[in-house]
This record gives C-alpha cells, sequence and structure tokens, in this order.
C-alpha cells in the first residue's frame, strides 16, 4: 500500500525541479573524472560520528552500486527516473532505477535517521532544520562524517546548488553523481564550484515511545477522533514527517482509491489521521501498538 508515486505526483513541479540538477554533465566537464566505484564495504564514515550521522552514513552506503537515474528515487528506495531531455548518458534513465544525488541524500537522511529533507539539491542546501552550516573557504576541516555537500553555479547562492552528496571523513564522500555511473565514493571536489556544506544530524529527535512515518497528499485534516464526524483539528498542507504513538480500528475510509480502518495518533497534533495518509507499504502499521 506505497504511495511513492502519489508522494512525487503532488510534489507537482517540485520533482521535475529536482531532476533539472544533478544530471552531473556540466558538473562533470569542469571536474576530475569520477573515482573508481568501490566495494560497499570500503564505503563508511572515516571519523568518530554520532549515532545518528553514523546510520545516514551507513544508509547511504547501502546503496553503492545501484545505478544513477534522473529523477530517480525516493525515501523508501530507488526508483525508474525520467530521461534527460539533454540526451546523453541520461536519454534513457526512465528504464533506468536508481537514485539521482538529491533522491540519494533525501533517502539516507530518511531511513538513518528520520531526517525529512525536502525535494530538490537547492531546497536541500538552504534547509532550515541545519544544525551547523560551513562556508567553501572552511574546506573539509571542521565537517563530520554525514554532513552534506554542495556544489553550484554561484556557490555564493545556495538557490544554485545542483549537486550534493555526503561527506565520509578523510577527503571522501558518497554520491550519485551523472547518468551513466553507479552510486559510489569520491574524493571531494573543492572546485570553482563548491559551495560548502551543511550539518543535518543532532536535530529534533521522535519522541520515546513513538514512531516517525512520512506522510503524503496535500490539505490532510487530522481528527479528534478516529473518524471523519467531527471537523479537522488541523491540515497538513503537504508531505509531513510525523510521530505515531499508537494506531487503532475507526471508521472506513474510502479515498485515493483505497479503503482503510486504520487511523493513527499523533500526540504532537493530539489527533489523529487516517492510515490511507501514512506513506508505508502496510495498512496497519509494522511497529506501532495499538491504542
Amino acid at each position: 500500500m506505497r504511495r511513492t508515486n502519489r508522494t512525487l505526483a503532488v510534489a507537482g513541479g517540485l520533482l521535475l525541479a529536482t531532476t533539472l540538477t544533478c544530471t552531473g554533465t556540466a558538473l562533470a566537464t569542469s571536474s576530475p573524472a569520477p573515482s573508481k566505484t568501490v566495494a560497499a564495504a570500503d564505503c563508511r564514515a572515516l571519523a568518530d560520528a554520532s549515532a545518528q550521522a553514523q546510520a545516514i552514513v551507513d544508509a547511504a552506503c547501502s546503496q553503492i552500486g545501484v545505478p544513477y537515474s534522473w529523477g530517480g528515487g525516493s525515501i523508501h528506495g530507488p526508483t525508474y527516473g525520467q530521461d534527460y531531455p539533454g540526451g546523453g548518458p541520461g536519454a534513457h534513465d526512465s528504464q533506468v532505477k536508481g537514485f539521482d544525488c538529491s533522491h540519494l541524500v533525501q533517502y539516507a537522511a530518511w531511513q538513518g535517521a528520520g531526517i525529512a529533507l525536502p525535494e530538490g539539491s537547492w531546497n536541500q542546501a538552504q534547509w532550515s532544520g541545519a544544525t551547523a552550516r560551513f562556508g567553501r573557504d572552511e574546506g573539509l576541516g571542521p565537517l563530520q562524517p554525514g554532513d552534506l555537500l554542495l556544489w553550484g553555479s554561484n556557490p555564493a547562492n545556495l538557490g544554485s546548488v545542483h549537486h550534493i552528496a555526503i561527506y565520509l571523513g578523510g577527503g571522501k564522500m558518497v554520491e550519485a553523481r551523472e547518468s551513466g555511473t553507479l552510486v559510489m565514493v569520491s574524493d571531494v571536489r573543492l572546485n570553482a564550484q563548491y559551495a560548502g556544506a551543511l550539518r543535518i544530524a543532532g536535530g529534533e529527535q521522535p519522541p520515546a515511545g513513538t514512531k516517525r512515518f512520512m506522510t503524503w497528499g496535500t490539505q490532510v485534516g487530522l481528527r479528534p477522533e478516529p473518524g471523519t464526524g467531527k471537523p479537522p483539528v488541523i491540515r497538513l498542507p503537504g508531505p509531513t514527517a510525523v510521530d505515531v504513538q499508537c494506531q487503532a480500528h475507526g471508521e472506513m475510509v474510502h479515498a485515493e482509491g483505497y479503503s482503510n480502518d486504520g487511523w493513527s495518533y499523533l500526540p504532537k497534533y493530539r489527533a489523529w489521521i487516517s492510515n490511507i495518509y501514512i506513506d508505508a507499504p502496510e495498512a496497519w502499521l509494522p511497529g506501532v501498538p495499538t491504542c
């Protein structure tokens, strides 16, 4: 009962905008050739890291060898991408199941640490939840494994960021670089387009006794009880990370082509959400107790 495709459709232009970055074509013309792809065992944190940062690195490294696909990937894993309109190696990426750069980062952040990053490398670069930021002039000295490395056409403008990767330490990074390559470990490229880095580890964690999920859809109503009989307490404007405390059987809901009587309680909002709008494969959420 996974809604990945629906989630991306709701994002509308953001999905296309995301795929317009991370093509790797322009980046490769001004940078050294990619380092040779290494075995998954060689992709690891190369310096001390917090448990959260380590988990982000481990999630990214679990995808070593997965193909690059323009527009491909989600918080759940590789997906088929889109054909790159500029031709070249990406002209048939709709037939390639994999990740582009920002979706690999999004996957690693979510699967490793329950951190919900936005779509698009430039949006990720400007993410308000960053716990630290590092300018291009600081180099790699202050960075830790799990930090996000940025490249932009104008390094002074984070809105121009077109490529993003995850730092491993020791001058190495893991990235989905360009069509025709695989997710790989590379040397960090401190070239003219390097725009600095940001730290995403160390932020808010799910409260004890909850499990974090992503919602999908727009203007999803949260109800004061597990049913639609009362007006929403609040509406979620778009896909949102939510912490579920427990779930219960309530009113049967028929929406978006699904039917489900499962409802999840969100203590942050003191409200319930239909499990239809939880982006998970199962109708009854795994690992979540009954209320």
